[in-house]
């Protein structure tokens, strides 16, 4: 059952009306993956690892940067270079020493979905990309877990739970992705440093609500959240026929219109052979003012009206901030322009 120290650990659940000992065993029984350590993983896995959730996984690639200090607050600046997922486990491991953590250092892929989704009960998504929350909610319904979603734009955010006791799932809320140049991230377009906080914070509630059985569930609902007006309101929607999922997608960002770049160049690379290239800034007016490698500037918002007046000489290096509105602005203009250009983007960004 529990410890005696477990008892002062959850003193506050053992003694809560609808949690109590039977609710509080549910979570020391239980097994969540949470997708990504960044500005919602944070939050969620904080919330989950003083609840006493018993198995937390723990999947992120990436590093941490300075950049997230604004809103991933289990990091530190001494913990800037070091691994997300590694270094939130550590952190977590001092909050709740009775939970044992899965670290995996990688993306999450088609390749190891599957496999992962199996061991765990909950699955909850605190991914930043379209390819991820597609193949995050086919691989819930293969596996058949409940999903707990959770995005963030600006000043808004949403949460619902999907693929919960056969209640309606991501691709019957959004059966196609948006086109990549409408639909960019946080790193390119800023967030309000709180609002992971509190989306992250809901989704652990209905984490915690699902395992023990209590309250109702954001199935078949969508909660979108302001944090300008603090309005608050819930979208009804129901089970279509996207909910049935046979296979896994070939290609998850294919799927999602960022088809494989092809080439790419390092800033480095680029400074010394600047003259063979090229230039095409695809970030906003503001960013260009600020600083900027030359070139021509056309915004990716106004690409789509504008690749007619793209320089096409010599081959074309796109750049933006972090590489990823580049990738979009190579997909739409190898649509657009003839095949003899050769578009090249600009590995990283240019930060």
């Amino acid at each position: 059952m529990f410890t005696v120290e477990e008892l002062k650990q959850y003193n506050r659940h053992l003694i809560l009306d609808k949690i109590g000992e039977e609710g509080q065993l549910k979570l020391k029984r239980s097994k969540v993956l949470v997708i990504g350590a960044g500005g919602l993983g944070c939050p969620i896995l904080q919330y989950l690892t003083a609840a006493g959730v018993g198995t937390i996984g723990i999947i992120d690639h990436d590093v941490v940067d300075q950049s997230n200090l604004q809103r991933q607050i289990l990091y530190t600046f001494d913990d800037i270079g070091k691994s997300k997922a590694e270094t939130a486990k550590n952190r977590l491991s001092r909050l709740n020493p009775f939970i044992e953590f899965n670290v995996y250092k990688e993306r999450l892929t088609k390749k190891n979905a599957l496999s992962l989704f199996e061991m765990y009960d909950v699955i909850v998504d605190g991914s930043d990309n379209f390819a991820t929350r597609y193949l995050t909610n086919d691989a819930t319904v293969l596996t058949d877990k409940p999903l707990v979603y959770g995005a963030i734009f600006k000043f808004e955010g949403q949460v619902s739970v999907f693929n919960f006791k056969g209640s309606a799932t991501y691709r019957c809320l959004y059966p196609t992705p948006p086109k990549p140049e409408e639909s960019p991230n946080c790193s390119e377009i800023g967030v309000i440093g709180v609002l992971p906080g509190i989306i992250g914070s809901l989704q652990a509630n209905e984490t915690i609500k699902i395992i023990c059985g209590v309250g109702e569930v954001l199935a078949n609902k969508l909660l979108m959240f302001d944090t300008l007006s603090m309005r608050q309101m819930a979208l009804k929607f129901e089970r279509t026929k996207n909910a049935e999922v046979d296979k896994l997608e070939e290609d998850y960002e294919f799927f999602c219109g960022i088809k494989p770049i092809g080439k790419e160049i390092s800033l480095t690379d680029l400074e010394s052979h600047k003259e063979k290239y090229n230039l095409l800034d695809v970030r906003e007016h503001w960013e260009r003012e600020e600083k900027h490698i030359g070139g021509q500037h056309i915004p990716l918002g106004e690409l789509t009206n504008r690749y007619q007046e793209v320089i096409s000489e010599k081959p074309l290096v796109v750049y933006c901030k972090s590489g990823m509105r580049s990738k979009a602005a190579i997909t739409l203009l190898k649509k657009k322009l003839s095949n003899d250009i050769t578009l090249v983007n600009l590995k990283g960004g240019f930060n």
